[in-house]
């Protein structure tokens, strides 16, 4: 019986102080412009604007929970947190999904009255303010971009926050278009709707990728049956079982599972091989395997490579 520990290799510390700096940049950013639009949606009573600076409200929370939650992922592993708070980053992707949620069903509660009473909205003043918001969250999407999205959960979820605010600003642009020239007043909550629909599409989304990491499941990427496949295919091995892989947070997945070699097989050149396979063609540095003798191993039905 063997048992071998092939620790998860620290190559992202680059990509790591990207995440963070685009992500407080961007809560800075949106943070100032927030409180500008909240102020220019009482002004000029447009709800357009009043949800898109509820949206920038949640889009200030999220990044700066995503900042905090890289902080957080940063301190050391100990004996009782043994793979340190990587995982805070998945609950903070988690809670910024809710947040958009809440945000998208509160937009369509505001909008829906608006439906039946619309108000006169400053359509001017909306103009600019929404034209400013524009160019505010087009930075910000931007520096974003700059982050390592495509692999870090949170980065994307912020990411998602601020398109989801730049299509808003897009929706009030054109609200206050349609009230200035066609004094048609219906077009503001029409395009908070719109928005709250995108807003939501994000939050289920954030959501569903998140709640997959918290219960432990196998990353969509990660083809299970492939993985099981190329370990059987390794000479002397005879099967594999007890096959897990899960994810401690964005890009860090994990794998443990029980190889059975031939009598006459070589324990460590099987556990080497191993460990080459899953690296090389999984990306998966973080394996913990046990090597079993097929005449003394736990014998298990469906562990078989047949």
């Amino acid at each position: 019986m063997g048992h071998h520990h092939h620790h998860h290799g620290h190559t992202h510390g680059h990509s790591h102080t990207g995440n963070k700096n685009a992500l407080f940049s961007s809560f800075c950013l949106i943070l100032v412009f927030m409180v500008v639009e909240v102020i220019g949606g009482i002004v000029t009573n447009s709800l357009a604007l009043l949800s898109d600076a509820g949206h920038m409200l949640s889009d200030a929370a999220s990044l700066g929970l995503s900042f905090f939650a890289l902080k957080l992922g940063e301190r050391e592993v100990s004996l009782n947190k043994t793979y340190g708070y990587k995982r805070f980053e998945i609950i903070a992707a988690a809670i910024n999904g809710l947040l958009l949620i809440v945000v998208a069903l509160y937009i369509f509660y505001e909008a829906a009255n608006r439906f039946f009473a619309p108000p006169e909205v400053q359509s001017k003043g909306m103009l600019l303010i929404s034209t400013i918001g524009l160019i505010v969250n087009i930075v910000a999407a931007a520096i974003l971009m700059k982050g390592d999205k495509e692999e870090n959960l949170n980065v994307r979820s912020a990411f998602l926050h601020v398109l989801g605010d730049l299509l808003g600003s897009v929706g009030a642009i054109a609200a206050a278009l349609f009230i200035l020239f066609f004094g048609w007043e219906l077009a503001d909550p029409i395009a908070s709707v719109i928005v709250a629909v995108l807003v939501l599409i994000s939050g289920c989304r954030v959501m569903k990728e998140s709640n997959q990491i918290l219960m432990e499941g196998a990353p969509s990427q990660m083809d299970m049956k492939g993985i099981k496949k190329a370990l059987c295919n390794i000479p002397m091995v005879k099967g594999v079982h007890d096959l897990h892989v899960w994810t401690i947070t964005s890009g860090y997945p994990v794998l443990s599972c029980h190889i059975t070699i031939e009598n006459e097989a070589v324990h460590d050149d099987v556990l080497l091989l191993s460990q080459k396979v899953l690296h090389d063609q999984f990306d998966i540095e973080h394996s913990t395997i046990q090597v079993e003798k097929a005449a003394n191993g736990c014998p298990s039905p469906h562990g078989t490579c047949n």
